[in-house]
């Protein structure tokens, strides 16, 4: 993929990130990136792993959560104020990315997290794709390193090799 496209691209990322609570769709963003509508879905998807769709719901959603932790709002409020104009489609991709309704992450008790800077926050608890409940649910083991694995090997404690 050339630069210039990933410029154009990044310039739709940043709409959606900016706007998101504006209805957006394909066409205008594939405007945004100077590219037609296919051409922008594909390029979009091959650099950012997810299609402008999704991209946009996952930032939407993210925007939801910290406005239901906050918990002044109604889960309708929310919904149409991260610029979603269907509360059925809203509360089923919440449910997908979070693990849980809209309704019981607002009522889900938060204080712990008061404490903690917006940035942190929106990091901690960005909706992720390919997991049950919207985040991993145990870190993955690490991989030991180069030198504890030279030690292993020293020591006689690896296994497997061609002698087994």
């Amino acid at each position: 993929m050339q630069i210039d496209d990933l410029k154009r691209l990044r310039r739709a990322r940043d709409t959606m990130d900016r706007d998101y609570a504006e209805p957006l769709d394909v066409a205008a963003l594939a405007k945004v990136a100077l590219m037609s509508v296919g051409h922008f879905q594909r390029s979009f998807r091959a650099a950012y792993g997810e299609t402008p769709y999704s991209y946009l719901m996952t930032r939407r959603i993210e925007r939801a959560k910290a406005l239901l932790r906050r918990g002044d709002l109604s889960v309708t409020d929310v919904c149409m104020a991260v610029g979603c104009t269907s509360l059925g489609s809203f509360s089923t991709r919440f449910t997908e990315l979070v693990g849980e309704s809209p309704s019981a992450y607002r009522a889900r008790d938060h204080s712990a997290a008061e404490h903690i800077t917006a940035c942190v926050a929106m990091y901690l608890t960005r909706p992720i794709r390919g997991t049950d409940t919207g985040r991993p649910q145990q870190a993955p083991e690490r991989a030991p390193s180069a030198g504890e694995t030279g030690q292993r090997i020293r020591s006689g404690e690896a296994s497997g090799g061609a002698d087994q």
